[in-house]
């Protein structure tokens, strides 16, 4: 799917470096080369194996943590939830995963501003959308933010839909953030400064 989002931007590239090969232009077909190539790794979408604890809570994105507290349900209401807040950049894997088995119970868009997505309020006046996840266990959101160059979010699943943990849901273009909301009791296991990756780090555990 990620291949899907891709193909624009590869068939802008691709069309532009023929040009420049046709045209002799050399050093414009090595920088549209150069693009290509970046557009091909930005847009990858490697095979995940996530871990076999049921207790798991596994990464939404790759990225860096860049915080890990306690937050408010930001638009359906259920109350305080603990939040782990992952930074994505340009280099990254920019495929969401869901973080266990359960069902997409709602969604909620919001449009807004393109801050960086390290910018300490990036959570509340960035385009952003929240995912409502109900499993067997509690209701975990998942909050995938626009950054300072990330234009558009994307869905692949719709309410009613449900996913098994390290199941792609939705992508964001070119650098972003990925929140992950989850029950007080629940254990976090990571720490700030930490590298993640989707669909395999454990990012928390459900009580026992």
């Amino acid at each position: 799917m990620a291949l899907r989002e891709a193909r624009p931007f590869l068939i802008m590239a691709a069309t532009l470096l023929g040009a420049c090969l046709w045209l002799a232009w050399w050093i414009p077909a090595t920088l549209s080369f150069l693009l290509l190539v970046g557009l091909l790794a930005f847009f990858r979408d490697p095979d995940r194996t996530p871990p076999s604890d049921p207790l798991a809570l596994v990464s939404p994105a790759d990225g860096k943590v860049i915080c890990v507290d306690e937050a408010e349900d930001p638009c359906f209401g259920r109350g305080k939830f603990r939040r782990v807040g992952i930074f994505l950049s340009v280099l990254d894997v920019h495929v969401n995963r869901s973080p266990c088995a359960g069902l997409f119970e709602k969604t909620h868009y919001s449009a807004g501003e393109f801050l960086d997505a390290r910018h300490l309020e990036v959570d509340l006046r960035n385009e952003n959308q929240t995912w409502l996840l109900q499993t067997s266990r509690g209701t975990v959101l998942i909050r995938q933010i626009a950054g300072l160059i990330a234009r558009r979010i994307v869905g692949w699943k719709k309410p009613g839909d449900s996913v098994q943990m390290g199941e792609r849901f939705g992508m964001i273009r070119f650098g972003s953030r990925t929140d992950l909301y989850f029950p007080i009791a629940c254990t976090p296991k990571v720490q700030p400064g930490q590298r993640v990756v989707g669909g395999e780090t454990v990012i928390a555990t459900w009580p026992a």
